[in-house]
């Protein structure tokens, strides 16, 4: 049996992309200075996020500044980018794993700062760091079901207080090598916004069409990467090996209804190296096929698919086959398929 979920569309395209990049850099040198004790104390070797990760550096946020502000001006270039006026669309999905308080939705404030009419249908989707490419497989299938004419999908992510709490949390005393592993994907994270419009291909021939992807679960693995504010507390080791195995037996029976193994780019969520590596090394991706931003960015949860795609899309060309490719925690993954 097919563990696979596979979805196609008809006549949906991605009219555009757009982000907003945090101003505030974060580099991993400055984090090893302010975990030096610790590092030295448990004996660990310096340069850790940027030998194992590959994260040279991240954003954040000014003071003056919030990542549902962030979101909304991604969603207003999207916008204007696609020739869309709020007041046409009809829904928009927020996929961010932050947010202020349990509710209202983040997607309210955000439905309000865009300026979209009350027709429009709005509400957050939460899935890990999947959450973006599950908002635009929901949206179009909107679309094409005659539902809804345009869809806005968008995330705003904001690691500050994780990245302040996990710092601090480590310096503390008792903290042992397993504590300090355990946490070590916490300082990885950066903040950053992204904004997708969707809309019917018919009306849009400029559009890139969305073609269509599969979906899978591996559901028993859903302890293993556990988050809040506070920090998130990772068993990497047997993520890794849940996540890479997760990622074949998708890849491998979507070959009954697809044909991936050369497309043009690979926009994968960014992690970090190990996960870069063993995701080329089980499917075969040509490297050279895969932008990364997670060495200047770090991992900016569900907003690194779009993010990284926005920053290739001035370098794709029409007729171009591009892949989007996620892992959430919980476990669950996703692989879209657009035509640029």
């Amino acid at each position: 049996m097919n563990g696979n979920a596979t979805t196609r569309h008809s006549n949906v395209a991605l009219l555009s992309v757009a982000s907003t990049i945090a101003p505030r850099i974060t580099t991993s040198e400055e984090i090893d200075r302010q975990l030096q004790p610790v590092l030295s104390r448990l004996r660990l070797p310096k340069r850790l996020l940027q030998r194992v990760a590959g994260v040279q550096e991240r954003r954040n946020w000014n003071p003056d500044q919030g990542f549902d502000d962030a979101a909304v001006s991604a969603g207003k270039r999207a916008l204007a980018q696609a020739g869309i006026d709020p007041s046409q669309v009809g829904l928009l999905i927020n996929t961010s794993v932050t947010r202020k308080h349990l509710e209202p939705s983040v997607a309210v404030r955000i439905h309000h700062g865009l300026g979209l009419p009350s027709s429009a249908t709005n509400f957050d989707i939460a899935n890990a760091c999947l959450g973006f490419v599950n908002g635009m497989t929901l949206a179009a299938q909107l679309i094409d079901s005659g539902q809804i004419t345009y869809a806005v999908v968008i995330d705003g992510e904001d690691a500050d207080e994780i990245q302040t709490n996990t710092i601090d949390r480590l310096g503390r005393e008792g903290i042992n090598r397993t504590d300090f592993m355990s946490e070590f994907a916490s300082l990885t994270l950066g903040s950053g916004a992204a904004a997708a419009v969707l809309g019917p291909a018919d009306a849009h021939p400029e559009g890139h069409r969305m073609l269509g992807g599969v979906t899978r679960a591996a559901t028993e693995f859903n302890a293993l990467c556990v988050g809040s504010v506070d920090g998130m507390f990772t068993d990497a080791r047997a993520l890794l090996k849940g996540g890479m195995e997760l990622v074949v037996s998708a890849w491998t029976e979507a070959r009954r209804d697809w044909n991936w193994s050369n497309m043009d780019r690979y926009i994968v969520h960014q992690v970090s190296d190990v996960h870069t590596n063993a995701l080329l090394k089980a499917t075969g991706m040509d490297r050279s096929k895969v932008p990364l931003t997670y060495p200047t960015y770090g991992n900016v949860g569900p907003a690194s698919i779009p993010i990284t795609l926005a920053q290739e899309a001035p370098a794709l060309a029409r007729g171009n086959r591009v892949l989007l490719m996620g892992v959430g925690s919980g476990l669950n993954t996703a692989m879209m398929e657009i035509l640029w």
